[in-house]
């Protein structure tokens, strides 16, 4: 039987390349919205960060999803990553 492979993502904070399950996707529309996207399907542009408190503070300072996403993202898109993160 044929191994199925896990698919590998880059975190855009830290740089790892670790499974999508333990990452998050922030979704970037061409309208300019932004959102977590916890089925990894939505359309749009995409980055991902780990899911852990220090590395999404780390973004937030570093503005790390802002630069790759290419938009401003508002405090409570943030706010809702982390709820997201908490679970």
């Amino acid at each position: 039987m044929k191994v199925k492979k896990t698919p590998l993502r880059t975190c855009v904070v830290t740089h790892e390349l670790l499974p999508k399950s333990e990452l998050l996707r922030i979704v970037a529309t061409k309208e300019g919205d932004v959102f977590p996207d916890e089925t990894g399907k939505k359309n749009g542009r995409g980055a991902y960060i780990k899911k852990d408190l220090d590395v999404l503070e780390k973004a937030i300072k570093t503005r790390a999803l802002e630069k790759k996403l290419g938009v401003k993202i508002e405090e409570s898109v943030y706010d809702e990553i982390r709820k997201i993160i908490e679970k």
